[in-house]
């Protein structure tokens, strides 16, 4: 008998067709039957600068040959110390503890159990983490715990734990948002150990966007009362937002900052988890029960990480800023074509990533829409995925003016066939 694969987020029952991609350049994916489809969400938000960037390749190549893998617990290597060094030129000075994991769900994960393990090993009794409402960061138990609840967990909802959540901070809504954090983070009975967001826009979540303002503003409150800030830069980083992290444009530091997708390039999976000194000095100890417990096999990865080391050289070597501020540029000017369409609504861009819902009765994730547009978008040649009814675009960073171009349109045909 043949293994038959599961897709993610996939329903096989629905008998939907999937294609096959045998090769991949720049922001083209090439199918088995011979077909250019336009990558116009970046493989699932993971490719910054294209597929199969030469320098990547080459990095993997040379590592692949050299040192493959190591057990990273006690020991060391130079790709990883490069990636740690280097990472200071992007990070702020306070974020300088790099602890290496090997994905989004998981770099969470290591940033609950971190700010877990402050409060504990201080012999503080402080377990309750603060969300936000429509939050998504990773399919793992933890990670789910701190995500919204629906349709993407319900199943599992035995194994979750409770979190304290406050409202989106959607526009005109942002007091409500701060008032609730600054609820939770003064109660005395039950003090919060930290919040965590996904700073400027929710992904999964349906591509919600909220301001700088309001995002320091809930950092200023949990400095205030000592209530640990993490940010899930795990999508939002390398310049998703327009700049290179999203707590940049409010000129916040996070006590522990996520990422993953964008720090490879979007080629191989690596993840890190930054840290300030205080987190790593309440686990700094001659007590080795207050060590870090957590790893996976492939923690630091060489090849991984010889690619990480790669991207960075790409941002300190190519125009990579340009590129993002030019495709923030074509998204703004195609915002206001959109603005011309009767049948979608909340039309909004943060940085490269543009999002507006097609009007649909029963809008949410799991709107028939969702499964049309999918097909719709893959018989014209291109990768859209939409989130039931809410469409969104974030291609990578080398795509072309007539690549761009192309998307507008057939996201533009797509609204009138579906209105």
């Amino acid at each position: 008998m043949t293994a038959k694969i599961w897709h993610p987020f996939t329903q096989h029952g629905l008998g939907q067709p999937i294609p096959e991609v045998v090769r991949a350049e720049g922001a083209i994916l090439y199918t088995d039957d011979g077909r250019a489809i336009i990558d116009a969400i970046s493989s699932w938000w993971v490719q910054t600068h294209g597929h199969c960037h030469p320098k990547i390749v080459a990095a993997i190549q040379q590592q692949s040959a050299q040192l493959d893998q190591i057990i990273f617990a006690g020991w060391t290597h130079a790709p990883a110390q490069q990636l740690a060094k280097g990472l200071s030129d992007f990070l702020p000075e306070t974020l300088d503890h790099i602890f290496f994991s090997d994905s989004g769900s998981t770099a969470v994960e290591v940033a609950l159990k971190m700010a877990l393990g402050f409060w504990h090993n201080q012999g503080q009794d402080r377990h309750r983490i603060l969300v936000m409402d429509h939050s998504y960061h990773g399919d793992t138990i933890g990670a789910m715990s701190i995500g919204a609840r629906g349709v993407f967990n319900q199943a599992y909802a035995p194994l979750l734990f409770d979190v304290g959540s406050i409202p989106f901070p959607d526009q005109g809504c942002g007091q409500a948002a701060l008032d609730a954090l600054t609820a939770f983070c003064a109660d005395q009975n039950n003090p919060p150990a930290a919040l965590i967001v996904e700073p400027l826009i929710l992904g999964a979540g349906g591509m919600k966007i909220y301001s700088p303002e309001i995002l320091a503003e809930m950092h200023r409150i949990c400095q205030q009362h000592d209530v640990l800030f993490i940010a899930d830069e795990v999508m939002t980083g390398w310049g998703r937002t327009g700049t290179v992290f999203a707590c940049e444009q409010a000129g916040i530091t996070p006590d522990i900052l996520c990422m993953a997708k964008g720090l490879t390039g979007g080629v191989i999976p690596l993840a890190i988890t930054a840290a300030t000194a205080p987190i790593y000095d309440a686990h700094f100890s001659e007590d080795r029960a207050k060590m870090f417990f957590h790893s996976s096999s492939f923690t630091a990865n060489p090849i991984a990480c010889a690619a990480a080391n790669a991207n960075l050289q790409i941002w300190q070597d190519e125009p990579v800023q340009q590129r993002i501020d030019h495709i923030i540029k074509r998204h703004h000017d195609f915002a206001r074509q959109l603005a011309k369409h009767q049948n979608i609504s909340a039309i909004r861009q943060c940085g490269t990533i543009l999002a507006f819902e097609i009007y649909d009765t029963n809008g949410d994730y799991m709107s028939a829409l969702g499964p049309a547009l999918l097909s719709f978008f893959a018989e014209r040649g291109v990768l859209l995925r939409p989130l039931g009814n809410s469409i969104y675009i974030m291609p990578p960073y080398c795509i072309t003016d007539r690549q761009l171009s192309t998307i507008y349109s057939v996201v533009e045909e797509a609204i009138d066939h579906f209105a």
